[in-house]
């Protein structure tokens, strides 16, 4: 199934996306225990970026053929539990920043870890709160320490991170970086 347009396409791509290493069948084959698959924006966002940096911070995570790196079952299950283990180390400890302003100690169960920055930012899926486009809410944790939503889909919350982190482009105005594939 492709998405039937190009919701990305004002997001620049220095070069040529790398996509040699990328499960595209996984990317249109993968079910959640919702029966449906990858959300529409992330699949637009991972055929026009493939394995990408975004603003020179954002890594969002493809799922990628056996023998790579990097990927979004491999990486992004490390950082989802990572990211849970910490949350519940808060809940323990009552520290209830940890979920302000938007979040609950209930939601962290079901976010899942698509995407990092390199600030130690998580950017989280809600996947149990698809919405009736095949979406599902995106989360963003700075640093680890709060939750906000960061929008609807994988393209609002992208939005809201290009607006953060301004200036971020290259000199040619690129906003995606490819990056080289690594094997295991």
């Amino acid at each position: 199934m492709t998405v039937p347009h190009q919701p990305f396409a004002d997001l620049r791509v220095a070069g040529r996306p790398s996509l040699s290493h990328v499960d595209l069948v996984e990317l249109d084959g993968l079910r959640f225990s919702d029966g449906l698959g990858f959300p529409p924006s992330y699949r637009g966002y991972i055929r026009h970026a493939g394995w990408a940096r975004l603003v020179g911070l954002w890594l969002i995570y493809p799922p990628v053929l056996a023998g790579w790196a990097d990927g979004l079952s491999g990486r992004g299950g490390v950082l989802t539990r990572r990211f849970r283990e910490a949350y519940e180390d808060g809940r323990v400890e009552e520290f209830d920043w940890m979920v302000e302003p938007d979040g609950s100690w209930e939601l962290v169960a079901s976010l899942e870890v698509f995407g990092w920055s390199e600030n130690g930012d998580y950017l989280l899926w809600d996947t149990s709160s698809r919405t009736p486009d095949g979406e599902f809410p995106v989360w963003v944790s700075w640093g680890g320490d709060a939750l906000h939503r960061a929008g609807a889909d994988l393209r609002e919350a992208l939005l809201m991170i290009c607006g953060r982190v301004a200036g971020r482009t290259s000199a040619s105005g690129d906003e995606l970086h490819p990056l080289e594939p690594s094997p295991l």
